[in-house]
């Protein structure tokens, strides 16, 4: 009896130890099963990414050239706006008195084509690109949803020189937009050691910084991070232009009472004027604005954020080493930090802004000959302002499946010759 129960125990025993086994083979396999599945699962997605990543690279890339390649023939025109709200203030209304203003204006005044600058709309060729939508970024008057647009002194919002674009290129879709840099707040100007302004400087950065939103705390770290910029180079408005001799062969055949017949090379010497201290500058602090010096994250930070604005400070922020604002496109803030280098910077910015809607300033003479009360003062600012913007960036974003590419390409544009200043790609 005592050898069949211990018999019966053995079996029981090794059915438990078969059952554990199997149990742990069970796990073990799962296991293995959900890492393999998941590894796999992975690797799809990074090779999926890597595939999509290059089709948005390739699209943003090919958008970058066709837009470098169309800016001769862009003329950036100014338009007159005397009925229509002015984009100045923009910047500090909230969500209901935005909507407020564009309710008044839909009442008062039926939207018309306003725009009679070039677009990329009217240059771009149909077989370059695989889709074009036109309607989708705000044209006469209009966003996407069929409301009201505040128009900029181009036309399109500020600060776009031009209508954005979206277009195809393959698998990506991919949007352009240009900005007038010149409208906005030169960084550099809170870098200026001239003792003569410094102090103006020093107000005129107070006031764009408090009227953007940005609060003490805000303001001491940005003077921080723009004092360790100081410390590599100081900022400057003013350049002696650098005088350079050229040597330039001419070729001149003999007289005809010379025996010789051959052609002799005549050297002349030229000298000329160039700015290459400027272009230095620009695009050092291009660099540096750019940098990790400056907790661009924190500025870009939105103070007003709905489904059809983003307002922050670095929106306003000049951070390519521009160094004058365009009093024909710059918003009140940028304008009263300008006119602090003379005084009156409140007066002149209200006058500027009722009196540019109707018809824009030619040049500084003709804006002195029009504020002839304020000439004295805006004589004082005539290193920091100019009447025609010659910054502008190019933004370029690609999409293509869950990847993103962008290029932000910065360039100075004086008729049809432009230069490149930086770019950044991401």
């Amino acid at each position: 009896m005592n050898k069949s129960l211990k018999n019966s125990n053995n079996s029981r025993d090794r059915s438990g130890i078969v059952l554990l086994v199997t149990l742990v083979l069970l796990v073990v396999l799962s296991t293995l099963g959900y890492t393999l599945s998941t590894r796999v699962a992975a690797q799809r997605h990074r090779d999926q990414y890597i595939i999509d990543y290059s089709s948005a690279r390739y699209g943003c890339d090919s958008a970058v050239r066709y837009a470098l390649a169309t800016l001769e023939d862009i003329d950036p025109t100014l338009i007159s706006r005397p009925n229509e709200p002015d984009f100045s203030d923009l910047f500090c209304l909230s969500e209901a008195e935005y909507q407020e203003i564009l309710e008044q204006w839909s009442i008062e005044n039926q939207p018309t084509t306003s725009n009679g600058g070039k677009s990329f709309n009217n240059m771009i060729d149909i077989t370059d690109v695989d889709d074009i939508s036109s309607d989708e970024f705000g044209l006469n008057g209009f966003d996407s949803y069929g409301s009201l647009t505040i128009p900029g002194p181009y036309g399109p919002p500020w600060p776009f020189v031009t209508q954005p674009v979206e277009f195809e290129v393959g698998s990506a879709k991919v949007r352009i937009e240009i900005e007038d840099e010149n409208a906005k707040y030169p960084l550099g100007w809170a870098l200026l050691n001239d003792g003569k302004v410094k102090r103006e400087a020093e107000a005129g950065f107070d006031t764009f910084c408090e009227m953007t939103g940005l609060d003490t705390e805000q303001i001491d770290a940005l003077k921080t991070e723009l004092n360790d910029i100081g410390q590599i180079k100081m900022f400057a408005v003013e350049f002696k232009p650098i005088t350079r001799t050229v040597r330039t062969p001419i070729t001149t055949t003999t007289s005809k009472s010379s025996t010789s017949k051959t052609p002799r090379a005549r050297v002349t010497r030229k000298t000329v004027q160039v700015d290459e201290q400027i272009s230095e500058q620009t695009t050092h602090f291009a660099e540096l604005f750019h940098s990790s010096l400056i907790d661009t994250e924190a500025l870009a930070v939105p103070t007003i954020l709905s489904s059809s604005r983003k307002e922050s400070a670095l929106k306003y922020m000049g951070m390519w080493g521009s160094m004058k604002v365009n009093v024909n496109t710059a918003p009140r803030h940028v304008l009263e930090a300008a006119f602090i280098f003379g005084g009156d910077d409140v007066k002149i910015a209200e006058e500027i802004i009722q009196r540019r809607r109707i018809e824009p300033f030619a040049d500084i003479q003709d804006l002195k000959t029009e504020l002839f009360r304020y000439s004295d003062s805006i004589g004082r600012c005539e290193n920091y302002i100019t009447t025609v913007s010659r910054f502008f960036t190019i933004r370029v974003t690609a999409v293509s499946g869950v990847a993103k590419a962008s290029s932000v390409i910065a360039i100075t544009k004086d008729g049809e010759k432009v230069k490149r200043i930086a770019v950044i790609n991401g």
